[in-house]
């Protein structure tokens, strides 16, 4: 995997020694992620999130400031199926508190896109969202991603079973 630089910010690999400020981040975020996303909050838990990006299946990016190098949230693609005629993968997403509302996240969405295109050869990438959730779902739509509305999924998060609504972009379907 390579660095994506943006304008603003840039994605690169979540690596061990992104663990200590990513967990603190995490944890300050605690508030803002509960019941929408899991970001973990012990050394533990982000052995075992490092642990799912291999490269194959899933990969996991984090997201810095270019102007500060201050981390301001993840970007990943999971679910990876490389299976003809329809390569696809899951994308997740988030920030955290301390940067919150600078629209850091939906940049780095912007980036992961063609990455998830070009560099993985996909074909088509979702984004599963809570209907309640307005932020998450303007930052797929401003990425090119359109709603599935037949198509809704039990996604347990926090311990809860909660609704999702699927957003999809297939390469070439525009956005970026």
């Amino acid at each position: 995997m390579r660095l994506l630089v943006g304008e603003r910010i840039s994605l690169r690999p979540v690596a061990a020694e992104d663990g200590e400020e990513f967990v603190a981040l995490a944890r300050d975020s605690a508030n803002m992620h509960r019941g929408l996303i899991f970001a973990p909050t012990e050394a533990a838990e982000f052995a075992e999130y490092l642990d799912r990006f291999d490269g194959v299946n899933a990969v996991g990016f984090v997201v810095r400031v270019n102007a500060t190098r201050q981390l301001a949230g993840l970007v990943n693609i999971n679910q990876i199926e490389r299976k003809a005629p329809d390569p696809r993968g899951s994308l997740g997403y988030g920030g955290f508190a301390a940067t919150s509302g600078h629209g850091y996240v939906a940049e780095a969405v912007r980036l992961a896109v063609p990455y998830a295109f070009e560099e993985l050869g996909l074909a088509r990438l979702d984004a599963y969202i809570q209907p309640a959730n307005a932020p998450s779902r303007r930052v797929v739509e401003e990425a090119g991603f359109r709603p599935v509305s037949w198509d809704r999924k039990i996604i347990h998060v926090g311990g809860k079973s909660r609704e999702h609504e699927r957003w999809t972009r297939t390469n070439g379907n525009g956005g970026t």
